[in-house]
């Protein structure tokens, strides 16, 4: 009933957005009819200021007939008009010759410039609608390639980040992308982190079943970064928000990219990108394929205690093979009903096929370090899966200054499988057997899927006023299936780890935020309200679990969720804000799900389905300042995360060792689950700096403080832990410029990215220090520099490795692993375009522009 009531608000909203009355103001004239007039056909539109979301004066609107980028960039196409924009910031072109496009662009000190390409819409005219400035952020352009937008713009809300400005990511994956963003941090699993939370990931402003390494980083064209989200965001972003932004562009004509790349160990990579834009549609298509293998290397040494008294030793090391082949095809079009209503419908499909093979030696030592037994565990495991997703978009702008309706719905669905087969084996140290031969075979299947509707509603209030309004629903099915099988003789046995676990999460959310000025100082106070229900259930057993929050009306502060931003502008290009938000962090499927992990019979885990919702209450202090040729951006911090969701680890008891029954677990295993601590308090301090030297040389610095407090218990066992951690890292871009032209570093560039991230405590101890070094060159060549060659090395030092030091009354373990070894990678990309390119008509006739440079 709540999924039909929502799609049945949402088709009601777009049926209204679809029917609203367009209110036709009278433009002024332009009376500039130097020109042969053919037709009489105007082009009009109102500029809007960015803050006051107003009309602005005085801004600077060409109108330049259809010619590409690059006849511009050399003066060759002069405007067929200029005009300013009126008092209301009204702007009118009329009297034009026939041509099947026009570009428009808009300029003013102070902001970024727009462009805006413009089909005829014949006598009646083309109404532009609102057309918002962006403020101009004074931030280092890339030095790889000319006139190109800057890698870092930071403001102190957001950090947006162009991802065709990392030279290392190239024909990599979004973890790729990921480790070259200043304040992120990726894990041994490919999980990011920002400033030590795990952030919310959307791909394009939505929740996503997609996990990082199934992204190619070429389709990315931005990742932008909210450390703190207002009440307008998803109220389970504690740790912020990382939002994927995938390529799409509305150019006139035809024009795409095409990529393909080499590397080791076993990598290979493509890439196409095409787009048509033509009339009233716009159509586009990305195909992707991604190969990457290596062998990387585990360690781990265990001190097994009584009450603090040595009683074993235990020592392994590992190494995984590993083979990720996935391609991906996305495409879609947009609809231009008029200059008010637009129509997106997006397809994305993901295919991949997985591999792993593991070779892992163990010894066992007695008391006093002597060898007891020695075990050999080989597995091979195979995966795949299948990823689609599905977007319909509507967007009405209405005429008044500021005011628009969107509705999204966006459905996600899919499904996988793997298969591991194990063998263990344990002898004497003369060479004879210890025990018989453990082989296990396991298989498991999954399928999900997930809806979100929303609709968002946005309007002026005054001179300085915003109103924002929206709902949202969120549907997601889960259903898991794991069977674990013991053969001995050619019978299988099914064992008491297999697993048939699905569940269902539903959050229904409403939001209003409104913004204004007091004075000098602006503000935006936000209210969100979430109804989450989360039902779990094991199939095979009947065992049921969840919750509901908030679970009766005396629990109502549970489902709010306010946010307040102060910002005041200090003059000179300098800003300060001080914000607030409370925010929830709800249990993941993996932390609820009682399946029980044993990859590592040494190192086994489990979810803890009793686990329940976390709360975050974030401060956060921000001072920007621009000046020449530099941009620095400074953050306080503070969060309190109350019944913090934490990993902790124990040995396994004889009770638990016998309900497994599974033979491939040790005796001496340790289990780690989650449990809610008390809390976790992290206050920090991050600073960020971009710095230009010259027109050949930039720095982007960034170095984050962090002092954490974790408090909480499980029984007697007591996981209170405190400590201070840094991290640091450093992104170099170095451009060539020879005196002559035709040398061969003309047009050649290079970026380094280093990292280094200190101890950090965790509950039962601590994770270890990491360091790493990426590096890359590019060449830009041939006509335009249409075509580029990237070679990168990941990880140059092969140094990158995670891991941590655990200590407790019953053991003390040091432990570390690899998810990747370093690689070599040499790709290729060759830019096209036609922008007089019509489906459908015969392409014979004068061209205008020729190729198209996208860039």
């Amino acid at each position: 009933m709540k999924r039909k009531w929502t799609i049945f608000c949402l088709a009601t909203c777009i049926s209204i957005g679809a029917s609203a009355q367009v209110e036709d103001r009278e433009p002024p004239v332009e009376t500039n009819t130097e020109r042969p007039v053919l037709a009489e056909p105007r082009i009009y539109g109102r500029v809007l200021d960015p803050k006051t979301r107003r009309g602005a004066e005085g801004v600077t609107v060409q109108l330049f007939a259809a010619q590409p980028d690059s006849a511009d960039a050399a003066g060759a196409s002069l405007p067929l008009k200029t005009l300013v924009t009126r008092a209301n910031g009204d702007f009118s072109f009329a009297g034009l010759p026939q041509a099947d496009s026009f570009r428009l662009v808009i300029s003013s000190v102070g902001f970024e410039r727009v462009e805006q390409w413009v089909m005829p819409a014949g006598t009646t005219g083309n109404d532009l609608g609102n057309i918002t400035l962006e403020t101009s952020v004074t931030t280092l352009q890339s030095v790889t390639v000319s006139a190109q937008r800057p890698a870092l713009q930071m403001g102190v809300d957001r950090r947006v980040f162009t991802a065709d400005q990392s030279l290392t990511a190239t024909g990599g994956t979004a973890v790729d992308l990921m480790k070259n963003i200043p304040s992120i941090t990726v894990d041994v699993d490919g999980n990011v982190q920002l400033r030590n939370a795990s952030p919310q990931i959307f791909v394009d402003g939505r929740p996503t079943i997609l996990t990082l390494d199934q992204i190619p980083a070429d389709n990315i064209e931005r990742v932008e970064l909210i450390t703190n989200p207002s009440a307008k965001f998803d109220a389970s972003s504690s740790g912020g928000i990382v939002n994927i932004v995938l390529k799409k562009n509305r150019r006139v004509g035809l024009n795409g990219i095409v990529s393909a790349g080499v590397g080791s160990p076993d990598i290979a990579t493509g890439n196409i990108n095409l787009n048509l834009r033509q009339g009233k549609f716009n159509f586009f298509t990305i195909g992707s394929f991604n190969q990457s293998g290596g062998r990387a290397r585990s360690q781990s040494e265990r001190q097994n205690k009584d009450k603090g008294v040595p009683t074993s030793y235990f020592n392994q090391q590992s190494w995984n093979d590993r083979l990720r082949r996935f391609g991906s095809v996305r495409f879609g079009l947009d609809f231009f009903l008029d200059n008010r209503n637009t129509i997106s419908v997006t397809q994305n499909i993901v295919n991949g096929r997985f591999s792993n093979e593991q070779e892992q030696y163990q010894q066992f030592l007695t008391s006093n370090r002597i060898l007891e037994r020695t075990g050999q565990r080989l597995s091979n495991s195979k995966s795949n899966f299948e990823r689609y997703n599905s977007q319909l978009n509507y967007v009405h702008k209405f005429p008044q200054a500021g005011r628009e309706l969107s509705a999204n719905i966006n459905y996600n669905w899919g499904s996988g499988g793997d298969n591991t087969f194990i063998d263990n084996t344990f002898t004497k140290p003369d060479g004879s057997p210890f025990a018989p031969t453990a082989r296990l075979r396991n298989v498991g299947d999954n399928t999900s899927n997930q809806v979100t509707a929303q609709v968002d509603y946005e309007t002026t209030q005054g001179e300085n006023g915003k109103l924002e309004t929206g709902i949202r629903s969120f549907i997601n099915n889960q259903h898991s299936i794991f069977n674990s099988f013991s053969v001995a003789n050619g019978l299988e046995t099914k064992l008491p780890v297999s697993n048939n676990y699905k569940y269902r999460e539903i959050i229904n959310a409403a939001y209003l935020t409104y913004t204004n000025k007091l004075g000098s100082i602006g503000y935006q106070a936000g209210l969100r309200a979430e109804h989450s229900q989360f039902d779990g259930e094991l199939v095979d057993s009947a065992q049921k679990f969840g919750y509901t929050y908030p679970e009766s009306f005396r629990n109502l502060f549970d489902a709010l969720f306010p946010s307040l931003y102060l910002t005041k502008e200090l003059g000179d290009r300098q800003q300060v804000q001080l914000n607030y938000s409370r925010r929830i962090r709800r249990p993941s499927f993996w932390n609820l799900n009682p399946f029980v992990d044993f990859n590592d019979p040494l190192n086994i885990s489990r979810g803890n389905p009793q686990l329940r919702p976390e709360y975050t209450n974030s401060i956060e202090f921000n001072y920007s300042k621009d000046f020449n040729g530099s941009n620095f951006l400074g953050s306080v911090y503070f969060r309190n995360n109350q019944g913090d969701i934490t990993r902790y680890s124990d040995t396994l008891s004889s009770e638990q060792y016998t309900q497994f029954n599974n033979p491939a677990i040790d005796s001496n295993a340790i289990l780690s689950t989650f449990v809610n601590a008390q809390y976790t308090n992290r206050m920090g301090a991050e600073f960020t700096l971009q710095q230009k030297f010259g027109k050949t040389f930039d720095l982007t610095p960034t170095v984050n403080f962090q002092y954490r407090k974790v408090k909480g218990r499980v029984g007697d066992l007591v996981l209170d832990n405190n400590g201070f951690n840094w991290e640091a890292k450093l992104i170099a871009n170095y451009r060539f410029m020879p005196v002559n032209e035709r040398s061969v570093f003309t047009n050649l560039s290079l970026q380094a990215i280093g990292e280094y991230e200190s101890r950090e405590v965790v509950p039962q101890g601590v994770n270890i220090p990491n360091y790493s070094l990426d590096m890359a060159l590019r060449k830009d060549f041939g006509k335009a520099k249409k075509a580029t060659v990237t070679f990168s090395v990941q990880d140059v030092f092969n140094s990158l490795r995670f891991g941590s030091e655990l200590d407790t009354e019953y053991f003390f373990q040091e432990s570390w692993s690899r998810r990747n070894v370093r690689s070599f990678r040499l790709v290729f990309s060759y830019k096209f375009g036609d922008m007089n390119f019509q489906l459908g008509r015969k392409n014979d006739g004068p061209q205008r522009g020729g190729d198209r440079d996208e860039g």
